[in-house]
Protein backbone atom coordinates (compact mmCIF):
# COMPACT_ATOMS: atom_id res chain seq x y z
CA UNK A 1 0.00 0.00 0.00
CA UNK A 2 1.57 3.33 -0.44
CA UNK A 3 1.96 5.55 2.00
CA UNK A 4 3.22 8.52 0.78
CA UNK A 5 0.52 11.41 1.45
CA UNK A 6 -2.26 12.24 -0.98
CA UNK A 7 -3.23 15.22 -2.98
CA UNK A 8 -7.06 16.79 -2.48
CA UNK A 9 -8.12 18.12 -5.76
CA UNK A 10 -11.35 20.22 -4.96
CA UNK A 11 -14.03 22.31 -6.71
CA UNK A 12 -15.11 25.18 -4.68
CA UNK A 13 -18.77 26.20 -5.64
CA UNK A 14 -21.57 23.81 -5.12
CA UNK A 15 -18.72 21.56 -3.86
CA UNK A 16 -17.14 23.21 -0.55
CA UNK A 17 -19.71 25.85 -0.59
CA UNK A 18 -23.44 26.82 -1.68
CA UNK A 19 -23.27 27.53 -5.32
CA UNK A 20 -23.58 31.08 -6.78
CA UNK A 21 -23.87 32.90 -9.93
CA UNK A 22 -20.49 34.46 -11.51
CA UNK A 23 -21.60 37.75 -11.15
CA UNK A 24 -22.70 37.81 -7.42
CA UNK A 25 -19.90 35.74 -6.10
CA UNK A 26 -17.14 38.39 -8.01
CA UNK A 27 -18.65 41.18 -5.99
CA UNK A 28 -16.68 41.73 -2.59
CA UNK A 29 -20.02 41.69 -0.62
CA UNK A 30 -20.91 38.03 -1.53
CA UNK A 31 -20.42 35.71 1.34
CA UNK A 32 -19.99 32.37 0.95
CA UNK A 33 -22.14 29.29 2.59
CA UNK A 34 -20.44 26.84 3.51
CA UNK A 35 -22.13 23.50 2.95
CA UNK A 36 -22.60 21.08 6.13
CA UNK A 37 -19.30 19.43 6.90
CA UNK A 38 -16.59 21.30 4.37
CA UNK A 39 -14.57 22.55 7.31
CA UNK A 40 -14.34 19.18 9.39
CA UNK A 41 -13.35 17.14 5.74
CA UNK A 42 -10.79 19.50 5.37
CA UNK A 43 -9.32 19.53 9.09
CA UNK A 44 -9.70 15.37 8.58
CA UNK A 45 -7.69 15.73 5.17
CA UNK A 46 -5.07 18.06 6.91
CA UNK A 47 -4.43 16.18 9.77
CA UNK A 48 -3.62 12.89 7.78
CA UNK A 49 -1.09 15.29 5.65
CA UNK A 50 -2.69 15.40 2.36
CA UNK A 51 -2.51 18.47 0.00
CA UNK A 52 -5.45 20.34 -0.58
CA UNK A 53 -5.69 22.10 -4.09
CA UNK A 54 -8.70 24.12 -4.54
CA UNK A 55 -9.48 24.66 -7.82
CA UNK A 56 -12.45 27.03 -9.69
CA UNK A 57 -14.19 28.37 -13.01
CA UNK A 58 -13.47 31.78 -11.26
CA UNK A 59 -11.90 34.54 -12.91
CA UNK A 60 -8.12 35.08 -12.40
CA UNK A 61 -9.50 38.34 -12.32
CA UNK A 62 -11.14 38.11 -8.91
CA UNK A 63 -8.23 35.76 -7.02
CA UNK A 64 -8.33 38.23 -3.97
CA UNK A 65 -12.29 38.71 -3.72
CA UNK A 66 -12.25 34.97 -3.82
CA UNK A 67 -9.24 34.43 -1.42
CA UNK A 68 -10.77 36.91 0.81
CA UNK A 69 -14.33 34.98 0.66
CA UNK A 70 -12.22 32.08 1.63
CA UNK A 71 -10.62 32.95 4.41
CA UNK A 72 -14.09 34.99 5.63
CA UNK A 73 -15.53 31.14 6.06
CA UNK A 74 -13.13 29.32 7.38
CA UNK A 75 -11.69 27.11 4.03
CA UNK A 76 -7.75 26.67 4.02
CA UNK A 77 -5.97 25.28 1.23
CA UNK A 78 -2.67 24.26 -0.11
CA UNK A 79 -2.93 25.90 -3.73
CA UNK A 80 -5.78 27.61 -5.36
CA UNK A 81 -6.24 27.20 -9.52
CA UNK A 82 -8.13 29.69 -10.80
CA UNK A 83 -9.90 29.75 -14.17
CA UNK A 84 -10.50 26.20 -14.97
CA UNK A 85 -13.33 26.35 -16.82
CA UNK A 86 -16.87 25.51 -15.67
CA UNK A 87 -17.00 22.29 -18.74
CA UNK A 88 -15.99 19.05 -18.26
CA UNK A 89 -13.08 18.12 -16.18
CA UNK A 90 -10.68 15.27 -16.82
CA UNK A 91 -7.23 14.15 -14.19
CA UNK A 92 -5.08 12.75 -16.26
CA UNK A 93 -2.49 10.70 -14.47
CA UNK A 94 -0.12 8.08 -14.91
CA UNK A 95 -0.39 4.45 -13.21
CA UNK A 96 2.37 3.43 -10.76
CA UNK A 97 4.51 0.42 -12.09
CA UNK A 98 2.90 -2.05 -10.38
CA UNK A 99 -0.19 -1.12 -12.40
CA UNK A 100 -2.17 0.10 -9.59
CA UNK A 101 -4.31 3.32 -10.43
CA UNK A 102 -2.73 6.54 -9.39
CA UNK A 103 -5.88 8.95 -10.23
CA UNK A 104 -9.22 8.49 -9.43
CA UNK A 105 -12.86 10.81 -9.72
CA UNK A 106 -15.33 11.73 -7.45
CA UNK A 107 -18.60 13.62 -8.43
CA UNK A 108 -20.82 15.06 -5.93
CA UNK A 109 -24.00 16.38 -6.28
CA UNK A 110 -24.14 20.07 -6.13
CA UNK A 111 -24.83 21.75 -3.32
CA UNK A 112 -24.65 18.23 -1.30
CA UNK A 113 -21.16 18.84 0.59
CA UNK A 114 -17.82 16.67 0.99
CA UNK A 115 -18.78 14.81 4.38
CA UNK A 116 -19.44 11.43 2.60
CA UNK A 117 -16.54 11.43 1.06
CA UNK A 118 -14.01 8.64 2.32
CA UNK A 119 -10.31 9.07 1.23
Amino acid sequence: MDTRAKTIICDIDGTLVKHGTPSTVATPEYKMELLPGTLSKLEEWEAKGYSIILLTGRKESIRGVTEKQLRDVGIFYDQLLMGVGGGVRYLVNDSKPNGSQSAFAINVERNIGISSINI
